[in-house]
C-alpha cells in the first residue's frame, strides 16, 4: 500500500517501530503480523515525553527500514510497575518463549540500554489488536 493511501485510511495514526534497533523492529513487527504479539510496554517517563498512543488510536508499525508493515489499534493502556508485570502480560508481548523470566531479562536489558532501569519503575502496558497487514 502506498503511503498516500495509508495516510488517507489512517490520517491521525502514529508511525513507529518497536524496539531500539532495525533487527528488533523487524522481529517484533513479524510477531504482530503473525498474531503472536498483542501487547507492548514502555517506560512511563518515555510515554509522557513522547507522542504516545491513546486508547482507540491507530498506529502504523514500521519495520527496520522504516517501511509500514501493519496497522494496530490500541485497546487498553495500564500503568504497572516493572516488578508487578505478570506472566500473562509477558506472554501477550509474544517474545522469546513468552515466559515472565524471558520478559524480565530482555526488558531489563532494553531499559538499561535506554539508561533508565529500576525494578519499581512505572511502565505503560499497551494491549492492541492487529487491524491490517500491509503489502
Amino acid at each position: 500500500m502506498n503511503k498516500k493511501i495509508l495516510a488517507e485510511r489512517y490520517p491521525d495514526a502514529l508511525h513507529w517501530a518497536f524496539g531500539d534497533s532495525p533487527e528488533m523492529a523487524d522481529e517484533l513487527a513479524q510477531l504482530v503480523i503473525s498474531g503472536v504479539k498483542t501487547a507492548s510496554c514502555g517506560s512511563y517517563h518515555a510515554y509522557k515525553s513522547e507522542v504516545s498512543p491513546a486508547i482507540g488510536d491507530y498506529n502504523v508499525i514500521l519495520d527496520g527500514r522504516n517501511e509500514p508493515v501493519c496497522v494496530i489499534r490500541t485497546i487498553s493502556l495500564t500503568l504497572v510497575r516493572y516488578c508487578d508485570v505478570t506472566a500473562e502480560m509477558a506472554a501477550q508481548e509474544g517474545e522469546g518463549d513468552k515466559s515472565l523470566t524471558y520478559w524480565q531479562q530482555e526488558h531489563q536489558e532494553f531499559f538499561e540500554r535506554a539508561g533508565s532501569f529500576s525494578p519499581d519503575m512505572l511502565l505503560v502496558f499497551e494491549q492492541f489488536k492487529r487491524v491490517e497487514v500491509l503489502d
